[in-house]
């Protein structure tokens, strides 16, 4: 998919008429409609020659100039990052295991020219991280903790985005039904989100600190299976006692948001996920839940939304009233809720924040995406521009600058 200015039009292509602010959300729109995985042998899809799609954009109102180079180069950037993210959520696990997955990372760690740091396998559970290792350790690819890191000269904050990548979601021993576990590929969609995202930002000169944290396993089950009532401690040093296998993405973020503080001294963690099917009942199919301890953040997340395509809508930060759902008698907390019905979403984000800490004097931001991940059978590539416009004041380029949300100062004094 190429995108072109008006001024670069040789030949038929697609023209997108609109005013000068809504390009990059139409341009995002664009890329995602033309996905690109296919295991097809035959049809109109398979064997196809490879085509590029030109898309030229006519702006009008004020402020209706061409586009230049350098924004042109941002779109073709973010559709190259979005389609990425359909790739590796439209994958089958016997494909996008944690393995192929650890792949994606080290081929966009080698564009960027940045070396991945992984922890995989029994070291995980050697270093503390029993979220990670406790979910994953039952399946034949190994759990994994992979990092990229973005850190250019002058840089004073550091931002941290975590993400949820669990390849497949069985529900472990408290198993899914036949009907609820086919499309659970797609349970890594918020680790997906995460890299197309950091690629975009980081070629588009993002002028601060940023790390991207991929939390990745497969909820398997097998003999070493984490049972229901076993007790696992987390990177924070908190312990959690299993009562619903099922709720895991909540455990291997734990370990992720709490690698962010202690190890990467994040001045703002951003946590992505694929966390409740709850989230579509709360705020809808095409809207992800945004939770924050920042109110400035999560009316910035609401923003960024509405400019970037990526919508979101906020949920209630309350854990003076929610927390005690998780409520255990023999460890800190278990990993579910005593009561489905009360904030589900809220609450399970709030399991993630409690590893961070809820005294964390950071600005802290959990998305859940579960339902806008995909739309019928194929991924959307949700994320990407959601990042890259909340965060836009970071960049270089000026096509996200000037989209940018009106996020606070995120230093910690």
């Amino acid at each position: 998919c190429s995108c072109v200015s008006p001024a670069y039009v040789c030949g038929p292509l697609t023209q997108v008429v609109c005013e000068r602010s809504e390009v990059l959300a139409l341009g995002c729109a664009v890329s995602k409609a033309y996905p690109i995985y296919s295991r097809k042998t035959s049809g109109s899809t398979a064997k196809a020659e490879k085509r590029t799609v030109s898309v030229g954009f006519i702006t009008v109102g004020t402020g209706g100039t061409p586009l230049s180079d350098e924004e042109v180069q941002c779109l073709n950037d973010a559709c190259e990052g979005i389609r990425l993210v359909q790739v590796i959520v439209d994958a089958p696990t016997n494909e996008m295991h944690t393995d192929g997955f650890l792949d994606e990372i080290r081929k966009v760690g080698e564009k960027l020219g940045i070396k991945p740091f992984i922890i995989q396998g029994g070291d995980l559970d050697a270093k503390g991280f029993g979220g990670i290792y406790g979910v994953g350790k039952a399946a034949v690819h190994e759990p994994a903790l992979a990092v990229l890191s973005h850190t250019p000269s002058g840089a004073t904050e550091n931002i941290c985005w975590v993400g949820k990548g669990i390849v497949y979601d069985t529900g472990g021993l408290s198993i899914k039904g036949k009907t609820a576990m086919p499309g659970m590929k797609r349970d890594c969609g918020g680790a997906a989100g995460i890299l197309g995202g950091f690629y975009v930002a980081v070629k588009q000169g993002f002028s601060q600190n940023l790390h991207a944290v991929f939390c990745l396993a497969e909820n398997a089950v097998g003999p070493n299976a984490t049972r229901p009532d076993d007790i696992h401690t987390l990177y924070s040093g908190k312990t959690v006692e299993i009562n619903n296998t099922d709720a895991e993405g909540r455990l291997v973020l734990g370990d992720g948001v709490a690698y962010a503080r202690k190890d990467l001294k994040a001045d703002c963690v951003l946590d992505m996920a694929t966390l409740t099917g709850a989230q579509g009942i709360s705020v809808g199919r095409y809207h992800a839940g945004c939770l924050s301890n920042c109110d400035d953040c999560q009316r910035a997340a609401f923003e960024a939304g509405r400019t970037s395509g990526d919508l979101n809508f906020p949920l209630p930060y309350c854990p003076e009233l929610h927390f005690s759902e998780f409520n255990s008698a023999v460890a800190d907390m278990k990993n579910s809720v005593a009561d489905r019905s009360n904030a589900q979403s809220s609450c399970a984000g709030l399991f993630i924040g409690a590893h961070l800490g809820f005294e964390y004097p950071g600005k802290w931001i959990h998305l859940d995406m579960a339902s806008p991940v995909y739309s019928g059978e194929r991924a959307t590539g949700f994320g990407v521009a959601l990042l890259i416009t909340l965060f836009g004041k970071y960049s270089a380029n000026p096509l996200l600058t000037s989209s940018a949300a009106p996020l606070p100062a995120l230093k910690i004094q």
